[in-house]
């Protein structure tokens, strides 16, 4: 036998030697599991770990030098963390491995979103005056619908645009609820100002700019109202989905994701619809998925076939932005449809809907 051969025996046999001490090592892990559960005590302790790790380093004395040795032992302490967690702690709450059904979200004025027919939440931009979203929530009324959208607090990019009318404009929102049986949808900004809406709305939005807006996302899991994330402008799916967890984690389940599209290199529309996200989503997460034709395109005349896409890949619902005037809305007026362009765009989606709704073409 050559010096080779040899020295590759050697290795071979302290690999088996490794992975006894492995399986060793990962039996005690998952003892010591068992343990922190019967104590209430957290699984990961990263005092611990820095401690362990440290301990080796001092004790190293190469040829791996303390970084490979760091990083060696703390795949080895993951590896040993997630043998330590119970089956349930290993998936995210809005996880479907950890809850296979489906998230349906109900409302006391009729509304439902996610029991597997198609929702529509439509309304303006910002709340401008009492007359403005009268009219819109009058039309919605004729038709059927039970959700309308209107932005009370409005976070703009520039400063200097409209900011929203505040809790004048959550005002109008209620009497617009009580006097057309609408549920009400509206963004919120800070986590000071969910206590103030509570009185007035029935969901919570939190828009893109504050996706990862962790105090506020915390802040809504607190509440009992149902909450609408949108996904952040940059924004990959799994950071979409962590921040509906970070929701869920504080005990509200009653969240409806909205894909209203990524910035990317395309200027042709305002943002780049990800319409491959809300399969992906509906698959990964129990939650219901809707998609807002109106920031992902900001151009009215391709609104009506992304809706029909987002109906066909199986979102929940659509939303869109509709004012009485487009012309002299204070915010986004080239992309809201007026009522009579409304009237063509919902003719057209609802039949195709419908037919969704009844199992018809799936």
């Amino acid at each position: 036998m050559n010096k080779l051969e040899q020295y590759r025996n050697e290795i071979e046999d302290i690999n088996e030697q490794i992975l006894d001490l492995l399986v060793k090592r990962g039996k005690l892990a998952q003892k010591i599991g068992e343990e922190k559960r019967k104590q209430g005590t957290k699984v990961y302790d990263p005092e611990r770990e820095k401690v362990m790790l440290n301990a080796l380093i001092e004790k190293n004395n190469g040829p791996f030098n303390d970084n490979v040795i760091k990083q060696l032992f703390k795949e080895i302490f993951k590896a040993s963390i997630d043998l330590q967690k119970a089956d349930h702690e290993k998936h995210l709450i809005v996880s479907r491995k950890l809850k296979p059904e489906d998230t349906i979200v109900k409302f006391e004025n009729g509304g439902v979103i996610g029991d597997g027919n198609k929702s529509f939440i439509f309304g303006p931009c910002s709340v401008e005056s009492q007359e403005q979203v009268d009219k819109v929530a009058a039309d919605l009324q004729n038709k059927g619908l039970k959700f309308i959208r209107g932005g009370a607090f409005k976070p703009r990019t520039s400063p200097y645009d409209f900011q929203g009318l505040g809790l004048e404009g959550l005002k109008i929102l209620k009497n617009v609820k009580d006097k057309y049986g609408l549920n009400v949808v509206s963004e919120i900004v800070t986590p000071a100002d969910l206590e103030l809406a509570d009185d007035y709305l029935d969901v919570f939005q939190i828009g893109a700019r504050n996706m990862q807006n962790f105090e506020l996302l915390k802040e809504a899991g607190r509440t009992n109202k149902p909450i609408l994330l949108k996904r952040g402008m940059s924004a990959t799916i799994e950071e979409f989905i962590f921040a509906a967890e970070y929701i869920a984690s504080q005990g509200n389940s009653n969240i409806i994701l909205c894909e209203r599209g990524i910035r990317t290199y395309e200027k042709a529309t305002r943002n780049t619809l990800d319409i491959s996200a809300v399969p992906i989503l509906k698959q990964g997460t129990h939650l219901p998925v809707m998609v807002d034709v109106t920031h992902s395109t900001g151009r009215k005349d391709i609104m009506l076939p992304t809706a029909k896409a987002a109906l066909a890949v199986g979102a929940d619902g659509v939303m869109a932005e509709v004012h009485p005037d487009p012309a002299v809305a204070l915010s986004d007026s080239g992309q809201q449809m007026d009522l009579e362009q409304f009237d063509k765009f919902y003719n057209e989606l609802k039949p195709l809907a419908d037919m969704y709704d009844n199992n018809q073409l799936r």
